[in-house]
Formats: C-alpha cells, sequence, structure tokens
C-alpha cells in the first residue's frame, strides 16, 4: 500500500457501514421520554457509518450513528470490543475513537447504564445495546480493512429553510454585541468532507450541521433514522451503496450544535404530517450536500493527531470565575419538555400546564425535594448545593440520586479533540445550544489557529451523553435546555476550560494524562421488560401464511399492503437481513429490489391476541417500474417456551404493476 503524505494531502482512508437496528417491536423508543410509545415496525434501518483517517504516525476513527444518544455505556463497550481484536487493538482505543449519534427520536432505547435515561424504556435492554455494540464495531472494522490512500476535500455553505431556534427568547439573553456578530441565532453552515481515493474512486462523505432529528415526534412507532438518516439514504442510493458489500460507498450525515434547533416549521409533530414533512427536511440537508460535495476542491493537508481524557464535572473550579461546578441536577422545566418538540405529558406545572420556563410550581417542587429525594440524599438540601444550581428550582438531584454507586446521570465525562489537517473535530458529550457552540468554537480557534486550524466542528452527542448545555445567559431563563444543563450556570465555561487544555495540549504536541476513568456499570443495570415467552400462528394458520393477499394488478403510485400471519420481531433482529422485501420476477426467478433499509417499503407488526401476531408490510410503487413482484415476509418463530426459534418465510401472490 503507497504510504500516506498528509503534508501534501494523501491521507490512509477507510469507509464502513453496518446495521444498528435494535429490537422492532415492544421496546420503548429513546427520546421523547413517552412510555406508551414502543416499537411496532420499522421505517428505515438504522446504521453505524465509520470513517477512518490515518497518517504517517496516528490514526483517527468518526462514527456516526443513527441514534439518539451515544451513552457512555456504549462507548465502553466499543472500545473493549477493538481492544480483544487482535489486529484492531493495534491502531484504536478510547483517545482516537469519536462517536456520535444523529439524535434520532425513532430508535429503540434502554441502552444506558445510567437510569434517567432507562426510566421510559423499563429498564436495560441487552438484545439492544448488544446489537448498537456490534454494528459499531463491525463497522470501523469494515472501514480498517478499506484503508487505501486517499485525499480529503473540504466545502462549506449555507442551508435554509431546515430549521429555527425554538428557545429564542433564551437566546435573546446572551449579550446584543455577541448577537449582533451573526445573521442568525442558528449555525446555518453546512460543513462537508468528501473522500476520494488516490486513484479517482469517490469513497464516501460526511457533513455536520445542527437540527434535532424530531420531525417524527411520540405518536410514530416505527423505527427510522428522521431526516438525517434519510438523507444519508438518497446521497448513498446515488451512489450505488451496497450494505452487503465490505466496501461501498458511505454517507454520513452528521450533528453539529443543535440543542436549541428544531426542525419543526410547522408546529410540534402532529402524528399525521411527519413523514412528508421529514422528507423536506431532509431534502434541504440533501440538496445542500449535493452542492458542496460537487463543488469540494479545498484539500485538508497536515497530520493527524488526537487528544482524550476524563473529568468529574460535579466538582470543577473553573479559574478565570473563581467558581466551582456542582453536582448534576435536572429543573423543573426538564419535565415539560420543548414546547416546540415534544410537550411533555406530566402536569406539575401552574394552571395544571406544561409550561417551557421557569413557572414550575415551587410547592410542589419544595414537596418532591423535602419529602423524596431529600430523605434519600440528604445533600440534595444543602444550601451550597442549591446555590450552585440557582436559579434553577431543582426537580431531580441526578448527580446525588444512586443506585449501588451509579448517578442516575453520568457525572465523569469524556473530553476528546480529534484533528484531520486542518479541520479539529471537537467531541462534546452533550446536547449544546447554538450561542455555547459558537462559544467553544471561537475559544478554540484562538488557541489553534497558530497550529495551522482553520476549521473547528462542535460534534455534539459524542462519546457520552449528560443532556444540555447552554450559555450562562441563557441557563438564568431556566427555559427547557437550560433546566436540562446539568452542573449548574457554569457547565459551559467548564467545557471551555477543559477542552482549552487539551487544545494547549494538542498545539503544544505534549501528552495528557487520562484523567479518572468513569465506572463500567453493566453489572448494576436491571430490566423489566418480558421476554419473549412463545409464538403461535392462528388456529388453521401457519407463520408466514397470507391473512390479507396482494390483488392481481396495481397502477403505478397505489400502496400495495399485504398480512402476514408473524412471529414476534424480538426472537431474531435479522441484523443486515430483512424483515420485508419486494421481489421482482425475472427470466430465471426473483430478485430482492427493496427491503427495510428502503423508505418505500414499511414493515409494521401487530400483536393480536396472546401469542399471536401479524405482519403487514405496505409497499409505496410511486418509483418502482412496471412488472411482476411479490411481497416476502421473513420472520423467526418461537413455538414453545423452551422451545428452539426457527425461521419461516411468506410470500404473496405474483402482482403486475402497470403505468398509471
Amino acid at each position: 500500500m503507497q504510504q500516506p503524505n498528509s503534508q501534501n494531502g494523501t491521507y490512509l482512508v477507510g469507509c464502513g457501514i453496518y446495521d444498528i437496528t435494535g429490537p422492532a417491536a415492544e421496546v420503548g423508543m429513546m427520546g421523547f421520554a413517552d412510555p406508551a410509545q414502543t416499537t411496532a415496525g420499522i421505517f428505515m434501518r438504522l446504521y453505524a457509518r465509520a470513517f477512518i483517517f490515518g497518517d504517517e504516525k496516528s490514526r483517527v476513527v468518526f462514527v456516526c450513528s443513527d441514534l439518539c444518544m451515544i451513552f457512555q455505556a456504549v462507548k465502553q463497550a466499543v472500545v473493549r470490543k477493538l481492544a480483544a481484536d487482535a489486529e484492531l487493538s493495534r491502531w484504536y482505543g478510547d483517545a482516537n475513537v469519536l462517536l456520535s449519534a444523529t439524535h434520532t427520536h425513532s430508535g429503540p432505547g434502554g441502552y444506558s447504564h445510567h437510569f434517567l435515561y432507562n426510566i421510559t424504556t423499563r429498564g436495560f435492554i441487552p438484545q439492544n445495546f448488544n446489537a448498537i455494540v456490534e454494528g459499531i464495531y463491525q463497522a470501523i472494522r469494515r472501514a480498517h480493512f478499506n484503508l487505501e490512500p486517499g485525499r480529503i476535500f473540504v466545502a462549506r455553505g449555507p442551508v435554509e429553510g431546515y430549521g429555527f431556534n425554538r428557545a429564542a427568547r433564551a437566546y435573546e439573553r446572551n449579550p446584543a454585541a455577541e448577537r449582533a456578530r451573526y445573521a442568525h441565532n442558528i449555525d446555518n453552515e453546512m460543513l462537508l468532507l468528501k473522500l476520494v481515493s488516490t486513484n479517482g474512486e469517490e469513497l464516501g462523505m460526511i457533513n455536520w450541521l445542527g437540527v434535532h432529528p424530531t420531525s417524527i415526534g411520540p405518536a410514530n412507532r416505527l423505527i427510522g433514522g428522521d431526516h438525517k438518516g434519510l438523507a444519508a439514504y438518497w446521497f448513498e442510493r446515488d451512489h450505488g451503496t451496497n450494505i452487503h458489500r465490505e466496501k461501498t460507498f458511505v454517507a454520513a450525515f452528521a450533528l453539529a450544535p443543535a440543542g436549541d434547533v428544531s426542525p419543526n416549521l410547522w408546529g410540534p409533530a402532529d402524528g399525521k404530517h411527519d413523514y412528508e414533512r421529514m422528507a423536506l427536511i431532509a431534502r434541504k440537508q440533501y440538496d445542500a450536500a449535493v452542492r458542496l460535495y460537487r463543488d469540494a476542491k479545498e484539500p485538508l493537508s497536515g497530520p493527524v493527531d488526537f487528544r482524550h481524557f476524563y473529568r468529574d464535572f460535579s466538582n470543577i473550579y473553573i479559574e478565570e470565575l473563581g467558581v466551582r461546578t456542582v453536582p448534576a441536577a435536572m429543573g423543573a422545566s426538564f419535565m415539560a419538555g420543548s414546547t416546540d418538540d415534544n410537550a411533555s405529558q406530566v402536569s406539575i406545572f401552574e394552571d395544571g400546564a406544561t409550561v417551557d420556563s421557569l413557572r414550575g410550581n415551587q410547592k410542589v417542587l419544595a414537596k418532591l425535594i423535602d419529602s423524596f429525594f431529600g430523605l434519600l440524599w440528604p445533600k440534595t438540601l444543602d444550601e451550597e448545593y442549591i446555590r450552585g444550581q440557582a436559579p434553577k428550582k431543582i426537580l431531580i438531584p441526578t448527580g446525588l440520586a444512586t443506585w449501588d454507586g451509579n448517578p442516575w446521570t453520568p457525572q465523569i465525562l469524556p473530553l476528546q479533540l480529534v484533528r484531520i489537517g486542518q479541520l479539529v473535530l471537537v467531541a462534546q458529550p452533550t446536547e449544546i445550544t447554538t450561542m455555547a457552540g459558537r462559544r467553544l468554537r471561537e475559544r478554540l480557534l484562538a488557541i489553534l489557529k497558530p497550529a495551522g486550524i482553520e476549521q473547528i466542528v462542535v460534534v455534539s452527542h459524542s462519546n457520552a451523553y449528560a443532556s444540555y448545555v447552554t450559555t450562562p445567559e441563557e441557563y438564568a431563563a431556566q427555559e427547557y435546555e437550560g433546566a436540562s444543563t446539568h452542573f449548574g450556570p457554569h457547565t459551559l465555561d467548564a467545557f471551555i476550560q477543559e477542552f482549552c487544555r487539551l487544545a494547549e495540549a494538542l498545539k503544544g504536541g505534549y501528552a495528557v494524562p487520562q484523567g479518572i476513568y468513569p465506572p463500567d456499570f453493566a453489572w448494576t443495570q436491571v430490566h423489566f421488560l418480558p421476554g419473549v415467552l412463545y409464538d403461535s400462528p392462528p388456529e388453521g394458520h401457519a407463520f408466514g401464511d397470507v391473512l390479507q393477499d396482494a390483488k392481481v394488478q396495481y397502477a403505478r403510485g397505489e400502496k400495495v399492503v399485504v398480512e402476514f400471519v408473524a412471529a414476534h420481531p424480538r426472537n431474531d433482529l435479522l441484523t443486515m437481513s430483512d424483515f420485508a422485501a419486494v421481489e421482482q420476477k425475472t427470466g430465471d426467478g426473483f430478485r430482492q429490489i427493496l427491503g427495510d433499509r428502503d423508505p418505500e417499503l414499511i414493515f409494521r407488526w401487530q400483536r393480536l391476541r396472546g401469542a399471536e401476531s401479524k405482519a403487514i408490510i405496505e409497499w409505496d410503487t410511486a418509483q418502482a417500474d412496471p412488472g411482476e413482484y411479490r411481497i416476502r415476509y421473513r420472520g423467526v418463530a418461537k413455538t414453545a417456551i423452551w422451545g428452539n426459534k426457527t425461521p419461516f418465510v411468506g410470500f404473496s401472490r405474483v402482482f403486475r404493476l402497470v403505468a398509471a
């Protein structure tokens, strides 16, 4: 293999993609914290997209996953798998692997080791956790074995009409002079990397833009990647991506600061127009990416490098201010949710309403703290703790609330900088707001610019998850984002201080101590979701039998709907395979043309009675060619409590699709 020469803009580049889709039935979904929102099928499968960059001395990994968050438990488990791999352990570990999430709210949850994030999923879900960890590991492994000499081109440009600042009142509290430096109250610039081999083969693409993937609301029960997942699918389709090939083109639509950026220009998702509006937001990002990818001609050059350490954010002394952070707490408005994206159904607020502001019912809050949290964890009532969170009205003291030493939310967090030539990625383990992201970026750029750094991207939802970070001014408003900022009003200042220390080390070329490695709390996890006891077909039927068949003929644009006798999808996740498929008749048989990855085909699962269930497969034929087709359903049945699992398949009749 040709050796890289980063000074001349030649790197080792590798891309990989792998399925991370979790249980598609009866598992609580992550994001909206609604216990009633459980999975019941697949709109699109979820994927981990891995990219490796290397120079003469160093390598770094960036992974973008269709997940709501990257929890610390996931990063720890992925690193363990890399360490156990004889080949990959030579190159990759905790310090040079950056895992990020797109923040889709349409995936199964239960994959954190911290209690607060598993409350609505009936605890920890090992099946989902294992699917995520294995998929990320496999994506990295694919990227590693696809490494080849290549070049990286960067492009930047605006994106319009994709979102708005949902916390504009809080944003307006930032200094007028600071706000005047920016044309918008969101960062609407997309930064894109185009990855090309030295022989001219297009290998992949990554872009970063900050906007919440909440187009699909809490009424939804289908797994999917929301607008970022759909945009990535379109881009990969254009480049002939085949996920079953070890080497294929990979496109990631990754997340920049989006803590206060909503895509819901039409109001909160209403459960009726979610998918069409999601497609509009996806199209905005896709069109911008296509334009920037076409025009990307500025090469990256210079070293690949990284710095990484851990810090206990419950007690950081901020030298510039002479103050300390305090253990994590969630405020009153945390319970309200964001009224533009996911207003809570819980009403403990004034006038019985859910309010996205500081106006929490203080009598209720005081009673909660005194009678419950104060009794269990007396430090909750310490004046120093209360002052350290002010003006937040503490609702849940998540840093003091513990179970077997495990706090409800993480206190020890990873900080990481990844350098690729003139670009630095800042791995931020929170949902950071627009202005907070700008402040962090500018402070780091001031340090790193003399070292040749021209562009900094704050990559939110990376390596761990500790809710939100706002500016101190936004924190004072105590809207949802401020109430969800864990460590008090100076949380951002603590992040800036510690990231600046990493930046000085990166610029100076010296190592940094790891810091306090967070405990792995796998042994403390509990789960209350029962397993699948057994499956039973309705009397007179077998698994895979057709309950409602296709018609003989359809006009293009009609929807084909077929129902089958089903088994529980949790029996087998069918990773890198499909529950639903469309097969086209050819001269010598049938070939699959669509599966769970494709948005035109929807797989739904519905429990009937007892252990009986059915699969409903819907195909939107608007983009299909005329011809003969059939619908296929694949499942795995557990026919007895202690019995084995048996795969089966069912087919619809062959039907004809004709031009409309």
